[in-house]
């Protein structure tokens, strides 16, 4: 049995070492991206207060940033789930979406929840990614 390698990303947001988790897990051809908030390269202050689409956008952008360095991109992605803290916004969460997967079309999720990890955070996305060529 062929002994697959895994590689952990780390953006070094102050979340991933204090809670135990990495940004994404790649193992052979699946790449896995954690919950992903519209924070900035650091991953201290929030971009988009108040407003989710731009907080969709800069969320996947982040993701976009860990896929890179597993060596997937955007178009790998099979699968994203979007945590939102008012569903009534999904009209802005899914245009904000729909720019970057309108032609990719991953099976997707949208669902509201009570709280997010911080009250200024109205979107979290993570995405799943299958790499189908010999990157």
């Amino acid at each position: 049995m062929q002994t697959l390698h895994r590689q952990n990303i780390s953006t070094n947001a102050p979340w991933e070492s204090s809670v135990g988790y990495s940004r994404a897990v790649r193992i052979g051809s699946n790449v896995y991206v954690s919950g992903t908030t519209a924070t900035d390269e650091s991953g201290r202050r929030i971009i988009g207060i108040g407003d989710p689409y731009a907080q969709t956008i800069q969320a996947i952008k982040n993701i976009e940033n860990a896929l890179e360095m597993t060596g997937a991109t955007l178009k790998d992605i099979v699968r994203t789930r979007i945590y939102v803290t008012n569903i009534d916004h999904w009209r802005h969460i899914g245009k904000a979406h729909a720019e970057f997967f309108k032609e990719i079309r991953p099976a997707t999720t949208m669902v509201e929840v009570s709280r997010l990890i911080s009250d200024e955070i109205l979107v979290e996305v993570e995405a799943e990614a299958l790499i189908t060529d010999s990157r």
